[in-house]
Order: structure tokens, then sequence, then C-alpha cells
């Protein structure tokens, strides 16, 4: 473990020990007479910089804006990816952000958590419940309403998916407005989503036809990973010689790159690389299907609408799976060999095909 990894560790430590009783018994005071359309401004907190952790917000702010269409969301982030993944959101206002690296700007991140008391909120909502640092920015700020992401087993429950770390905060904003009297909360949830534009899909066309043929369709594989989560060259390599052994003729195999421009098959298909995650997301809505590890790009190709085949080895598949149509969670540790994950990949294509 690098020196960094253990002042993170340390500092998770004792901020959960400060922040754990937070919110424990407040959560669920119920204000009197709410009426929806006074519910003009909404904070929700997720300070963390990961472009997944990010983009697994998308699902909770499509469902305010569908339960409270006349307010305006504020974003307490960290880093400056947000104002890239909710620039098309009209409801998103305001993006508080912390510096992603807050030693280095100390006088910077505290003034941050300072303004936090500058605006007055309806709801906070902390997007997620062992967010130490979210806990303790929704007691911070000021509101009528505050949600501290509490677990209740009852919707664990009620909800096989409830755990999920993208819909665990719309099942408790949905149980919490039930108790007032709300009604139409059995709507299908909102799925991730980066709201690209029509030019940004014709330019991602156009990027993926100058990599491969428009004939035919295409298979998309990512095959980095952080840490533990990348699986190793001999895996990708036999991944991914199978793959053109059973689909060049019928698919193209392109590979996205990550920012750290490497590749786990040696750069063997034709590779794309862009430090735009948003037009990485518009070529790869161009493409059929998406194969790759858990990791934030994962959830960047299903918030661009697209089938994802996602690879977990490390990480709990019921938290993180790809969370949008015809995705599928894959745990590597349970699969026998590549023939079942080809078998697993040959189905999400038919899936698509249907």
């Amino acid at each position: 473990m690098t020196f960094k990894s253990k002042v993170n560790v340390i500092r998770g430590t004792i901020m959960h020990g400060l922040t754990q009783n937070i919110g424990n018994h407040r959560q669920m005071k119920l204000p009197v007479n709410l009426n929806p359309e006074k519910i003009r401004k909404i904070l929700i907190s997720r300070p963390n910089n990961r472009l997944g952790n990010q983009l697994l917000l998308t699902p909770l702010v499509q469902e305010i804006n569908r339960i409270f269409p006349n307010a305006k969301i504020d974003l307490f982030v960290r880093g400056g990816l947000a104002s890239v993944i909710f620039e098309n959101y009209e409801n998103v206002d305001r993006i508080i952000r912390l510096p992603k690296k807050p030693f280095k700007e100390l006088i910077a991140y505290i003034g941050v958590w300072i303004s936090l008391r500058k605006y007055r909120y309806d709801m906070v909502i902390n997007a997620v419940n062992d967010s130490s640092s979210g806990r303790l920015s929704t007691a911070i700020a000021r509101a009528q309403i505050k949600l501290y992401g509490n677990e209740y087993p009852e919707l664990g429950n009620k909800y096989q998916d409830y755990v999920h770390i993208a819909k665990k905060a719309i099942y408790d904003l949905r149980d919490y407005l039930s108790r007032l009297g709300f009604e139409g909360n059995n709507a299908p949830l909102p799925v991730l989503d980066i709201k690209l534009t029509s030019s940004e899909l014709a330019k991602g066309k156009k990027l993926l036809d100058n990599l491969v043929s428009g004939e035919k369709k295409t298979i998309t594989l990512y095959t980095y990973a952080t840490g533990d989560k990348c699986y190793s060259e001999s895996w990708w390599l036999t991944l991914y010689e199978r793959l053109k052994d059973r689909y060049e003729d019928e698919y193209n195999i392109i590979e996205v790159l990550p920012v750290e421009n490497v590749s786990q098959i040696a750069f063997k298909a034709p590779s794309f690389y862009s430090k735009n995650i948003r037009e990485m997301a518009a070529l790869m809505a161009n493409t059929e299907i998406y194969i790759g590890a858990d990791c934030g790009i994962m959830h960047l190709a299903a918030a661009a609408n697209i089938p994802v085949v996602g690879l977990f080895s490390i990480t709990n598949t019921n938290v993180y799976r790809p969370y949008n149509a015809g995705s599928v969670a894959v745990n590597t540790n349970h699969i026998i060999c590549v023939d079942d994950l080809l078998r697993i990949i040959e189905q999400t294509l038919k899936t698509i095909l249907i």
C-alpha cells in the first residue's frame, strides 16, 4: 500500500468515526403539509471525484426532475467531472466543487465547506450511506428536509436491487415521500444517462467510421481497470482471440483506451484514445456492445445507452453492476472458462437483435 493510500485509509477511518451517528434519528422526521410545488431548491451530496460514482448520480437527478419538475438541483461533488457529465441537465443549477487534491489546496477546500452554509435548500440528499463527507455536508447544509441515506432493512426486503449504489437513494426518496401521502412512486427507475446530443452522436459515428468499416457492427473492449480489478494481459488476449475467431466476419472489434494509453491486448485491435469523456461516450454509443471490467468507463458506456457486459472479480456486483437496459454483470470468479463468458456475450448480442 502506498503512503497516499495509507493516509486515505486513516482519514477515512477517522471521518467514519466522527460522522457515523450523524442523522441517524433525524431523517424520518416528516414536515407538515409538504407542497411539491414549493420544493424549488435541492442539494445532492456526493463529494467523490471518480467518474463512475458521479455518473451513478444521474438516475437520482432524473428522478428528482420527475417528482419536482420546478426544482433546481445543486451538486456537492469533488473534482471537475460533474460539470461535463451534467452539462445537458437543465435542472442542475450550481455545482459546488471540492478540490480534487484537498491537501494541495487546503484553503480552497475549507472555503468550499464553509460556502455550504451560504445557501438555503428545501431538501438535502446524501446520495451514499457510507460517505462520511456526504453525511457531514448534509448536516452542515441548511434545509427543511434532510435525507442522510441511512440503511432501511425493510426496503431491502421489499426491493431486491435496493443495495445498488444508483438505486438506493431513489428508493429511499420514494419511501420518504410515500409517508407524506405522495402518489405515483411506481414508475420505472431511471437509468444512467449522460444525455448525449444528436450532434455529439453524429460526431461519435464519424469517429467510429474513421476507425473501422461502417459495413459491420462494432464490439467495444475496454481492457484496463485500476488495481486488482484489472485482468491480466494473458486473460484479455485469450478473450480477444476467441472473440475474433467467433465474430470477425460480423463485427468490428475496437479497443477504447484509458487516459494512461495502455492496452491489455498489446494494441492488436483498432484503438480509440481521447481524454474527452463525452467524446468517448458518443463513440461507444454508436457501437453494439461494451465489454470491460468494473470501472468508470463501464458506467460511461451504460450512460451512453449501450448494453454492457461488466466483468467483476473484486467489487460487489449487486452494488456496482452496470445499470441500463440489456446490461449484465459477470462475476468471473464463478465462471469456469472463457467459453462461459462467450456464451454470455452471445446471449447479450442476441437480446439486442430481438
